[in-house]
């Protein structure tokens, strides 16, 4: 196999159609092994192995745990769970959600790097928000290719994007021009390795594949002071480069457009509650009210219609705050964007 022989591809939102693309343009003897994680929901099945298989002339199919890696050959993570590569073959891991995906981008990518280091060529396709960017940044550092869909090109130019800003990419090509891009890359002989992958990257791996051991040891980063969305734990910073990303201590990680956008989903979840509760409290007091001013209780009957008042007030606060989401532009950031977004069906995950 020539020394760049192993191609990670990540997508998301609008990747279907990259993928499709990218699937088509390939040669029929592709003298490496591609691996492609697409965020999709977590139940049900996915018709994606299908779609590239009749796109392109090289077969694809959902991997199994602990196939061998063979040339030629396109390799789909399977619904809830994560892609990784290991000496030879591949893993299935149902290790924590990465970026509130599983499977994730960035686990792929990072496994690739830790193994097969400069041999890796990584490729970030259309998708929203930030998968990828980190795992991209671990393949450049062990001496790997990077290489991005032109944002211009992307149905959703959020991922190239990111990657293009953190990230010193070595190609930016549209997704009908990667086949070609990706055949010549193959050719071209890859740089000596580095050596052994640094100590925070070999832990960040083994936790992604759920090790107990890697949850119980050394945790890298510094304690953040804010809290996982999933789970509510200490998220640690992690510095890597020139990208600030999180990890909890049951290994769930954000990089930070991700955890800006769950935030903002905890918010309007906290404020559903805040107006069911105000709702109830107004109810309450009305409903306690009546049989108050029947029995002669005016001031009762009117500190209970008071609280009622108070209760129907604060309600339409958070009633319009709801509605008017453009006014929480600092607050609630992306929204816009998702809100845009197609259902959550199959490549549409942001």
């Amino acid at each position: 196999m020539p020394d760049h022989d192993i191609v990670v591809v990540g997508a998301s939102a609008g990747g279907v159609e990259a993928l499709a693309g990218l699937a088509a343009s390939l040669p029929a003897r592709l003298p490496a092994a591609v691996f492609v994680v697409l965020h999709v929901p977590s139940t049900g099945t996915s018709a994606l192995p299908d779609i590239l298989g009749r796109q392109g002339p090289l077969p694809a199919a959902h991997v199994k745990d602990g196939e061998p890696i063979e040339p030629g050959r396109i390799y789909v993570a399977p619904p809830d769970h994560h892609l990784l590569l290991r000496p030879g073959h591949v893993h299935l891991a149902r290790g924590p959600r990465e970026n509130g995906h599983r499977p994730a981008v960035d686990p792929l990518f990072r496994s690739a790097a830790r193994e097969y280091a400069t041999r890796v060529v990584g490729v970030v396709l259309s998708g929203a928000l930030d998968d990828g960017t980190a795992g991209l940044l671990a393949v450049k550092s062990r001496g790997g290719v990077a290489v991005v869909q032109d944002p211009e090109d992307a149905l959703y130019p959020g991922m190239p994007g990111n990657a293009l800003e953190v990230v010193e990419v070595d190609h930016v090509v549209p997704a009908r021009a990667m086949g070609e891009l990706l055949a010549r890359l193959v050719a071209e002989p890859a740089a000596e390795p580095p050596g052994p992958a640094p100590a925070d990257m070999r832990t960040e791996v083994e936790v992604e594949g759920f090790s107990l051991e890697a949850m119980e040891g050394e945790h890298p980063g510094v304690p953040s002071g804010f809290s996982c969305p999933d789970c509510n734990g200490v998220l640690w910073g992690i510095q890597d480069e020139g990208l600030q990303r999180f990890r909890c201590r049951v290994g769930h990680a954000w990089s930070p457009e991700s955890l800006l956008a769950r935030q903002s989903e905890s918010l309007e979840a906290a404020l559903w509650i805040a107006l069911r509760s105000l709702e109830e409290r107004a109810a309450l007091a009305r409903r306690l009210a009546g049989p108050a001013r029947d029995r002669g209780h005016r001031i009762t009957a009117a500190r209970f219609e008071e609280q009622a008042t108070e209760a129907q007030n604060a309600a339409r606060l958070v009633r319009n705050l709801l509605l008017d989401r453009d006014s929480l532009a600092g607050a609630w950031p992306l929204i816009g964007d998702r809100r845009g977004s197609p259902p959550a069906t199959e490549g549409t995950g942001a």
